[in-house]
């Protein structure tokens, strides 16, 4: 790098994980780099609350591919254990069904075949040839559509062979191909959940989406010691020693620009200029709320339609349920139904999936004695004008989903509440500026993107790049610490390519 480059002036909207990682791997690299944060904290959707001797993650509570992690501390000579102690979960997770069916996952061959005897005599050979397929689409995605950051399918074309691209599951649905391996029904609702995480439908997202219960079963399945906040608390750390300022309480309300670039941004009255400008603010908000884009340039992003949402419970339970492990899901009886009612018609499910997480199987400390907390999510549609829905909907929503729990094990969860904390999508949206409520940033669709999230660069702004879970590789903690870094790459080839 010249010397011109490194006295450049970056700035960084929003001190989520994307923005995080940019700013460690740009200050490494010798970029001058400032944060700028709406909240008080750091961590974006990573967050916490701790009420009443409970500790409860409001947003990720899963941690996998630890190497996305480890190579922000290796970057700069540190180990991330100093800072993001981790152990490992088994198993991954415990499935109940309705009529009484229990399957755990794990690692462990041995475990997962004695498990999947439970269902029949083909159940565990079905999953070895699904996993099978899995490896083959992560192996192929991982260099291209994860490491290297594409950004379009002009980019996949340009980085695979011939071969390779039809090799790529593209033109099947997730559920279309987990169905065509796998006969078993409660297997195939667990494979096609696997789509939690990025907040989609197996039926509408692409196939090669299925590589993700590789990243689990290859590369585990982690916690964090207090409570996953501590990742953001160990980033902060990490970021004070390297010297980068963030700067709390500080909503940028307007990114200035000029022609094709853009110069600077207002927080609270004040402006603050840049040579570069990176965004972890949700793509679309960002246009629309802080450049003021108008309706036909935002018209050109219809496809990349938000997430869905959830309705974020945490209960404070003065008893422990043995039944459940650190983390599990208590399936729709009829879960086509849950994914059209929520992703198609954008309706409120009747009978949702809920994930449901007890830390405290796995870290006492996290709770009173004998008591524990329950994180609660189900599934629910992003805001929009067609099906407004109100706290009342929401209350009532929260209502079935205790009920529910009380039918499949929980007996009288209810009377044994003692602390209570509710998000809905509209504090979601208030609170992170998510575009419209979604959680995980853009959805996978089939037919309406290709799973493709928004490219890393601005197409106007020469000078303008986003980070997060709008931005491919896509949502969860790994990805978009992973798109961070990738910005970061990014900047320095453009820096290159300009002369500086």
């Amino acid at each position: 790098m010249s010397e011109n480059s490194t006295k450049k002036k970056v700035i960084i909207i929003g001190a989520g994980l994307g923005g995080i990682s940019a700013a460690i791997m740009l200050k490494i690299n010798g970029y001058d780099v400032e944060i700028f944060e709406k909240n008080e904290k750091i961590g974006g959707k990573l967050n916490t609350i701790k009420e009443n001797g409970y500790t409860f993650d409001l947003g990720p509570s899963i941690l996998t591919l630890p190497q996305y992690f480890k190579v922000l501390f290796e970057a700069s000579g540190r180990d991330m254990s100093d800072y993001i102690p981790i152990q490992e979960v088994r198993p991954h997770w415990r499935n109940f069904f309705e009529d009484g069916t229990v399957i755990d996952l794990d690692p462990d061959m041995k475990v997962m075949k004695k498990e999947l005897d439970k269902l029949g005599p083909d159940a565990y050979s079905d999953f070895r040839k699904f996993m099978e397929y899995s490896e083959k689409q992560y192996d192929i995605l991982a260099p291209g559509y994860f490491d290297s950051g594409l950004d379009s399918t002009f980019d996949f074309m340009k980085f695979y062979d011939f071969s390779a691209v039809f090799k790529i599951d593209f033109f099947r649905t997730m559920h279309g191909r987990i169905a065509k391996i796998i006969k078993n029904p409660y297997l195939i609702d667990i494979f096609d959940y696997f789509i939690k995480y990025v907040g989609s439908s197996a039926y509408n997202a692409p196939g090669f989406m299925n590589l993700m219960p590789t990243i689990q079963f290859r590369y585990g399945l982690w916690y964090v010691p207090g409570g996953m906040y501590n990742i953001a608390l160990g980033f902060k750390k990490y970021m004070d020693e390297l010297g980068i300022k963030v700067h709390f309480n500080s909503e940028v309300t307007k990114i200035i620009a000029e022609e094709n670039k853009v110069n600077a941004i207002e927080v609270n009255g004040k402006t603050h200029y840049a040579d570069i400008i990176v965004s972890n603010m949700e793509v679309i908000p960002a246009y629309k709320d802080l450049l003021n884009e108008d309706d036909k340039f935002l018209g050109k992003m219809e496809k990349f339609e938000p997430s869905c949402s959830g309705l974020v419970l945490d209960i404070g339970l003065d008893i422990q349920y043995p039944q459940l492990a650190h983390h599990n899901f208590l399936y729709s009886q009829h879960q086509k139904e849950h994914f059209d009612l929520v992703f198609n018609k954008k309706m409120m499910p009747t009978d949702p999936t809920i994930y449901l997480v007890d830390s405290s199987k796995s870290d006492p400390s996290v709770a009173p004695p004998n008591c524990s907390g329950l994180k609660i999510l189900p599934h629910i549609p992003y805001i929009n004008e067609e099906n407004p829905y109100t706290m009342d909907d929401y209350i009532k929503l929260k209502d079935t989903i205790l009920i529910k729990l009380e039918r499949m094990g929980l007996t009288d969860l209810r009377k044994h509440i003692v602390y209570e904390h509710l998000l809905t999508p509209i504090d979601i949206e208030k609170m992170y500026k998510s575009n419209k409520g979604s959680i995980y940033g853009v959805v996978s669709d089939f037919k309406k993107n290709f799973a493709f999230k928004l490219p890393k660069k601005s197409k106007k702004y020469k000078n303008l790049y986003f980070t997060g879970g709008t931005v491919n590789p896509g949502a969860g903690m790994p990805m978009v610490l992973l798109c961070g870094q990738n910005v970061c790459k990014a900047i320095i080839e453009d820096d290159k390519k300009n002369g500086n």
